[in-house]
């Protein structure tokens, strides 16, 4: 029965070219959207390189603190000595990996100069990311207590300072701030839109200008918690809120007098989303995401009808002679949702096309460093998704109206 409905669809397509081609254009070009905006979400929220972890990862990222009138608030990162005391300290965590967010500085190469995005991290930054090597090895506890001048480096970086000469980089010497370090390591980079990872040089914390030795709770640090398992985050976070929980108030920190701290371990969406939004955040960020599809798929959706409504308009003889001969209302209303499902995954169809070739442009382009949109499979299940959802939006009202025409009318037509 459904093969039957979608060759009379496919006919239909074929009787009216125009109609045919306002509404695939217009479903493809919404769906392209939807589709380049889910694999947007996906390559800035998603568990990718480096950070294919996230889904059994924790942020520790921010420390707020006030006073009882909560006229004054400090927040931000937090200090390495914080952090390697009450984040380093947990016992159910696999590893904690301690970096800063990213600085800056510059380097020159035969008078040119380059500037920089520095990152400060510890060894254990190493084993929570996922980072690919393409030469050497990164830096060790080893390296962190001797002191070290080493560095690790992004591939896009040995380009510009070695000038790609095709001789490895592991041993050369690099002038940053006027202080030599000598490269153990070359990484492929991460993008921009992973801050907690993204860098062109990385040095050991104990390097100089990281003011590592800040005895303040605040900082320039944040620090990755790798759980063993996903189930143990739940632990984590508890054992995190009660181990901060137990530092006596109030405190002064900097000149500021604080009565009230909060700091949490949080998912990397909650994290996120925590920049913006307090409470539920995690639910306000799903809540404008599915806000937005419904008004991006909404509008289409309703010229679509009127288009539909024409096309199957024309079909009322068709539809007038089907019930005189004992077509029950339900049929016919199921086979104009079928073939307007039919219809719209060939607009998904198109719209899968031209993601491909705009996410490929956007990858190469150079817009976002080491942009990596994809479309994999949750992308490609959103997709399939989003086409059902256009497709019943766009065909249940006129597929309605035209199933409860009288015979009379539909004949009269």
């Amino acid at each position: 029965m459904i093969l039957n409905y979608i060759k009379i669809a496919w006919k239909v397509l074929l009787r009216h070219p125009f109609y045919t081609f306002i509404t695939l254009f217009g479903i493809s070009l919404t769906l392209t959207v939807l589709m380049v905006l889910t694999s947007f979400l996906d390559h800035v929220l998603g568990s990718h390189y480096p950070e294919t972890n996230r889904n059994r990862s924790l942020y520790i990222t921010r420390l707020e603190q006030r006073d009882t009138t909560h006229q004054g608030r400090n927040m931000g990162p937090m200090s390495f000595n914080f952090l390697k005391t009450y984040a380093k300290s947990l016992k159910t965590p696999e590893r904690v990996g301690i970096a800063t967010i990213f600085g800056f500085a510059n380097t020159y190469i035969n008078g040119k100069r380059i500037k920089l995005n520095t990152k400060y991290t510890d060894a254990d930054f190493w084993r929570v990311t996922d980072f690919k090597f393409l030469d050497g090895k990164p830096f060790t506890e080893q390296n962190i207590n001797n002191g070290d001048h080493v560095v690790v480096i992004t591939d896009d970086l040995r380009k510009q300072y070695f000038e790609d000469d095709g001789a490895s980089a592991i041993g050369k010497y690099i002038d940053i701030e006027s202080i030599n370090y000598r490269v153990i390591g070359v990484v492929q980079g991460s993008p921009v839109t992973r801050p907690y990872t993204y860098g062109d040089v990385y040095f050991p914390y104990t390097a100089p200008k990281s003011n590592y030795q800040d005895k303040a709770m605040r900082g320039g640090f944040l620090a990755i918690v790798l759980a063993k398992d996903e189930h143990d985050l739940p632990a984590i976070r508890d054992e995190y809120a009660s181990t901060v929980g137990k530092i006596p108030l109030p405190q002064t920190d900097n000149g500021f007098t604080f009565h009230e701290m909060k700091t949490e371990a949080n998912p990397y969406l909650d994290d996120f989303a925590g920049v913006f939004l307090d409470g539920a955040r995690t639910t306000i960020v799903y809540s404008i995401i599915i806000f937005l599809m419904l008004m991006l798929m909404g509008l289409p959706a309703i010229n679509l009808v009127n288009v539909n409504v024409s096309r199957i308009m024309e079909r009322a003889s068709e539809i007038g002679v089907r019930k005189a001969f004992g077509a029950p209302a339900k049929a016919l209303l199921w086979q104009f949702i079928i073939e307007n499902i039919f219809i719209t995954f060939i607009g998904g169809f198109f719209a899968l096309l031209l993601t491909f070739l705009i996410i490929t442009l956007i990858n190469n382009s150079g817009w976002i460093a080491y942009a990596d949109l994809t479309i994999n499979f949750p992308v490609f299940a959103a997709s399939i998704a989003v086409c059902l959802v256009f497709g019943l939006l766009s065909g249940v009202l006129p597929a309605l109206r035209m199933s409860k025409l009288k015979i009379v009318d539909a004949l009269k037509s």
